[in-house]
């Protein structure tokens, strides 16, 4: 019978993965079937939950997932990702070389985490402190959605929803 409960839950663990098109790798995490815990990094004092944490050739990858009319990585997407690589390497202890971004479940991005995003992520984050401490912060778009669901929108002075 346990056997039979085992093959049953790796088969549901393949078609998940291939459904999401999540690489090859045992999935120690996520955040899509169920609420999961958050992460946080003293570092840099951000929190986040990636979709998936897989484990591969003994490394912890963050694996996030987009759906829209998206092909190839956004930038944002980008700093979203390495936020959760930093959030692995304080919260695991180890070096995270790069996360993964499956766009529709078709596209699949291999994204460094090597030390030029590092430093855009920290500036980022440097820059959105400073935008929120000074008030200072503008809208870069014109799309009422984005307004509406912005997580900045009570800092804003333009909002356009």
């Amino acid at each position: 019978m346990f056997i039979l409960i085992s093959k049953s839950m790796q088969r549901r663990v393949r078609k998940m993965k291939n459904n999401h098109g999540i690489v090859k790798g045992e999935i120690i995490y996520t955040d899509l079937n169920k609420p999961a815990k958050s992460f946080f990094s003293k570092k840099y004092r951000i929190t986040g939950k990636p979709d998936y944490i897989v484990v591969k050739d003994e490394k912890c990858l963050p694996v996030e997932l987009k759906t829209g009319g998206y092909t190839k990585p956004q930038w944002n997407h980008i700093l979203q990702l390495a936020a959760y690589c930093q959030l692995l390497e304080e919260n695991y202890g180890g070096f995270v070389p790069y996360g993964i971004l499956v766009y529709n479940n078709r596209f699949q991005y291999k994204i460094p985490f090597n030390p030029r995003v590092r430093f855009e992520l920290e500036n980022t984050i440097n820059e959105m402190r400073h935008l929120i401490k000074t008030g200072e912060i503008y809208v870069n778009h014109d799309d009422p959605g984005r307004c509406k669901n912005c997580s900045m929108r009570e800092y804003c002075n333009v909002s356009i929803s």
